[in-house]
C-alpha cells in the first residue's frame, strides 16, 4: 500500500482578512500551510502533492526545494485543482489518497490514521461531526423557522479514497462540487463517515486564527516524552564511591573514564533518550582525554540544558541503584537534593531508591553497581 496526501492550497481565502490568502498567513510563528504539511509528513504519508495557484510564484519557488512535495498548479475552481493534484500523483504507485484543505492546520495524526484504516474496508471515508445544535433558518436578522438536525453532519477533511477510483470520479465529474465526497457519491461510491475532531477547524474568518493558535499551543503542551537510562560500573581500587553526586565511604571504588557515577549517568542518558539525542558517549566521548575523571554533574547539567534549549521542561526523574553495598538509604535524601539542584527541580520531583539483586549476578556478587533511570519531559 502506498499512501498520498493531496493538499489543496490554490484558493484565495479573502474572508480571513489580512490581505493574503489564508494559507500564507502567519500562525504561531509559521505560515498556516507549514503546520498542515508537517502533520501529514510526520504521519508517514509516502507522497504529498501540493496544489498552488498560478499567482503564488513566490510560494512555488519556496517549496520547489522540498523533497517531500510534488507541486502542481490549481484550476479555476476547487474540483479542477483536485483533479490536477490527482494527475500529478500518477505513476507513483499510489493506492490510497487523502484530500485535504490547506486551511485545516490542526488536523491530528490520529485522524489521518483513522481515515486511512477505514479505507481498508470502504471505497471512501471522510471525517465529520454530528450536528448537535438546534438549526434555524433566518432572514434580515430574524428567525424564520427551524430545521430537523437528525442525520446531519459537519464535513471535514482529510477525505480518503482509493486513488484510481477517485481519479476516475473526478475525470467524469462536470465540476462545481462542494467537496470530494460529493464527487465520489456522484460516481456511485459509498462513503463511510468516521468520527471527526472538534479541533480540526477550517480557518475561514479572522477570529479563527486565534482559535487555531490556541489549539496548536495545546497540542504542543501535550508533547510528553519519556526516556530510559541504564549504566553499569565495576568495582576497583578505592575507598569511596560517588553515587548521584554524593561521595559515600566504601572499601572499593567504581571504575570509569569519568568519576563513574553510575546513578547520574543513568539519569543523564534517560534525559538524552527522551530527547532522542543519543547518550553520554556521543556528547562526551571517552576517547577524549578532557573527560577523564570528570565530575558527572557536567554531563547531567548538559542534558538538562539541552532539554531547555529544545523547548522541554524536565517534569521528574526516577533513579534506581542496584547493589548489595554500600547501603543507599542513609544517603538518598542528599542524593535527591544534589540532583534536584543540578536539574533545577524541586527535590520532590527527583526520586532515588535502591534494590538488591538477591545476591544474583554481578551486582549480587558485589562486582559492581548498576543503575536504571526514567525521565519525563514536557514541551513548554
Amino acid at each position: 500500500m502506498t499512501t498520498a496526501a493531496l493538499i489543496v492550497a490554490a484558493g484565495r481565502g479573502t474572508r480571513a482578512g489580512g490581505g493574503l490568502a489564508k494559507q500564507w498567513r502567519p500562525l504561531k510563528g509559521r505560515q498556516v500551510i507549514d503546520w498542515t504539511l508537517d502533520v501529514f509528513a510526520d504521519a508517514g504519508i509516502d507522497h504529498i502533492a501540493l496544489v498552488l495557484s498560478a499567482e503564488d510564484s513566490e510560494a512555488r519557488a519556496r517549496f520547489e526545494a522540498d523533497s517531500r512535495l510534488t507541486l502542481t498548479e490549481g484550476g479555476a475552481e476547487r474540483s479542477q485543482s483536485v483533479l490536477n493534484g490527482l494527475l500529478a500523483l500518477q505513476c507513483q504507485g499510489v493506492t490510497k489518497v487523502l484530500i485535504h484543505d490547506a486551511a485545516r492546520p490542526c488536523t491530528s495524526q490520529i485522524l489521518i490514521k483513522r481515515v486511512l484504516e477505514a479505507l481498508d474496508s470502504a471505497q471512501a471515508a471522510a471525517p465529520a461531526l454530528e450536528v448537535t445544535d438546534a438549526l434555524w433558518t433566518g432572514s434580515n436578522g430574524q428567525v424564520t423557522g427551524t430545521r430537523d438536525r437528525s442525520g446531519l453532519f459537519r464535513a471535514q477533511t482529510p477525505q480518503g479514497f482509493h486513488y484510481a477510483t477517485i481519479l476516475a470520479a473526478h475525470q467524469a465529474h462536470p465540476g462545481g462540487s462542494a467537496d470530494d465526497v460529493e464527487v465520489a457519491r456522484a460516481a456511485g461510491l459509498d462513503v463511510t463517515i468516521v468520527p471527526g475532531e472538534p479541533d480540526n477547524i477550517k480557518i475561514t474568518r479572522p477570529e479563527d486564527f486565534a482559535r487555531a493558535e490556541n489549539i496548536l499551543r495545546t497540542k504542543a503542551d501535550m508533547d510528553i516524552r519519556l526516556g530510559n537510562g541504564y549504566d553499569v560500573h565495576r568495582f576497583g581500587p578505592g575507598n569511596f564511591v560517588t553515587l548521584c553526586g554524593v561521595e559515600i565511604p566504601h572499601e572499593r571504588g567504581l571504575q570509569g573514564h569519568s568519576d563513574a557515577d553510575v546513578g547520574m549517568h543513568a539519569v543523564t542518558d534517560a534525559i538524552y533518550g527522551a530527547l532522542a539525542q543519543g547518550d553520554i558517549g556521543q556528547h562526551f566521548p571517552p576517547s577524549d582525554p578532557q573527560w577523564k575523571g570528570a565530575a558527572s554533574e557536567i554531563f547531567l547539567r548538559h542534558a538538562a540544558s539541552l532539554a531547555r534549549e529544545m523547548g522541554f521542561e524536565i517534569s521528574n526523574v526516577d533513579c534506581t541503584l542496584v547493589c548489595e553495598f554500600p547501603k543507599i538509604g542513609p544517603h538518598a535524601a542528599k542524593m535527591r537534593s544534589v540532583m534536584a539542584d543540578i536539574l533545577g527541580l524541586e527535590a520532590a520531583r527527583v526520586s532515588v531508591k535502591a534494590t538488591t539483586s538477591e545476591r544474583l549476578g554481578f551486582t549480587g556478587r558485589s562486582e559492581g553497581i548498576a543503575s536504571l533511570a526514567t525521565a519525563a519531559l514536557v514541551k513548554l
